[in-house]
């Protein structure tokens, strides 16, 4: 799986798997249940590099590329998903300033969010609006200074957001706002602000989850928050949901990866067990039903990988990844939650136990499904794909 890697990149992969191995996975189920938010954790993943590994030089270490991002992705996500969540949006902000923004944004900010000094959210989602981004409400009016552009005045928010990980614990929100409301067609009015916390902005409550919990997901009001116009991603208003659709290629990437190490772990605890447990005078794994649970679930999750990982060279490459990506996310995240079930099937009444990982993987396996683009919404970025290209080519 790691043949594309550079050796240096090899040993990144190999020492967030020993982190995960060492210091996660023997934590994960207590710190799970409190719903408790791992600080201790996350200052470890800041330590290795794990905020920075989307930040080149001169603004970071170094930055890996996609590929080994999506294999350290899946490894924190193996030992507990929600640390992946932790550094998902994180990233996808990183790469959004990297790309689009003024040298001024990136000379502010990514040397502190490589070291995890910031750590930075996205805000997209509203109550009413779902995958549907075009169809925002929040809306960013332009007092004083001139233009659209990013010298002097402010930006008036108004508005509000919803399933904001990382919300509480941000120092940076990249936030999709209408800065032209009446734009025709709507896309062409939405902007990316770059808003420090501050007044006008209230995190009103958690969301409580089936899973995925220690890391927030929050509510967000804007009541006149204001926010300096050079916060402006790019300095030019109205490039914001292109901006967007680009980074969220990397964000699909990322959910497609966590997909697979949360399925990894749900196979691994399975083919354990099944060797362990015995019935009839055997281990389980050599009663067939079980043996093919087991080897559908290694076939699912090998196809999965490889997808993410084209995925991941596409977009490495510099090339549009909508296609690759969108599959990438929707075929991990349904496998993910196939075999999660499995699982449960495997273990049969301690699946259903607090007492074994099992019930923890089925609980965070559906948010891949949902996430960063429900897989219905998927389905239709690929078929609209497949008509642009004229097939798979």
């Amino acid at each position: 799986m790691t043949d594309t890697l550079s050796q240096e990149e090899r040993d990144i992969v190999a020492t967030v798997r020993d982190f995960v191995d060492r210091d996660v996975r023997p934590v994960a189920r207590e710190l799970e249940h409190a719903n408790a938010y791992p600080g201790q954790l996350i200052d470890r993943m800041k330590d290795l590099g794990v905020f920075g590994l989307a930040v080149p030089e001169p603004y970071g270490p170094a930055r890996v590329s996609t590929p080994c991002y999506a294999l350290v992705t899946e490894e924190l996500a193996r030992g507990w998903m929600s640390l992946a969540g932790a550094m998902g949006g994180h990233t996808v902000v990183c790469s959004l300033i990297l790309r689009y923004g003024t040298e001024e944004q990136r000379e502010r900010w990514l040397p502190r969010l490589a070291t995890g000094e910031v750590r930075a959210a996205m805000a997209l989602t509203e109550p009413g609006g779902g995958s549907d981004l075009q169809a925002l409400r929040t809306t960013a009016r332009r007092e004083g200074g001139s233009g659209g552009g990013p010298q002097g005045g402010s930006y008036v928010v108004n508005g509000a957001k919803t399933w904001i990980t990382n919300a509480r614990r941000a120092g940076l929100l990249a936030l999709l706002v209408k800065t032209d409301p009446a734009a025709d067609p709507a896309h062409r009015g939405i902007s990316v602000l770059l808003a420090e916390p501050g007044p006008g902005l209230t995190i009103s409550r958690d969301l409580p989850k089936l899973g995925y919990k220690g890391v927030e997901s929050c509510e967000l009001a804007f009541d006149d928050f204001r926010v300096p116009a050079d916060a402006l991603l790019g300095g030019v208003e109205g490039e914001g949901f292109g901006q967007m659709m680009r980074g969220l290629e990397i964000g699909r990437i990322q959910v497609a990866a966590r997909a697979v190490g949360v399925g990894r772990a749900a196979f691994e605890d399975a083919l354990d067990y099944a060797r362990q447990r015995e019935t009839f005078g055997k281990p389980i794994w050599k009663h067939q039903a079980i043996g093919n649970y087991l080897a559908d679930m290694a076939t699912s999750l090998t196809a999965a990988r490889q997808l993410v990982l084209h995925a991941a060279r596409t977009y490495e490459s510099g090339a549009r990844a909508d296609l690759e990506a969108g599959m990438a996310k929707l075929f991990a995240s349904e496998t993910a939650m196939r075999v999660a079930l499995d699982a449960v099937r495997i273990h049969g009444g301690y699946g259903y136990s607090t007492e074994f990982d099992v019930e923890r993987y089925f609980r965070d396996a559906p948010l891949m499904i949902v996430g960063e683009g429900t897989n219905e919404i998927q389905r239709d970025v690929i078929v609209r794909q497949l008509i642009d290209r004229g097939g798979l080519g």
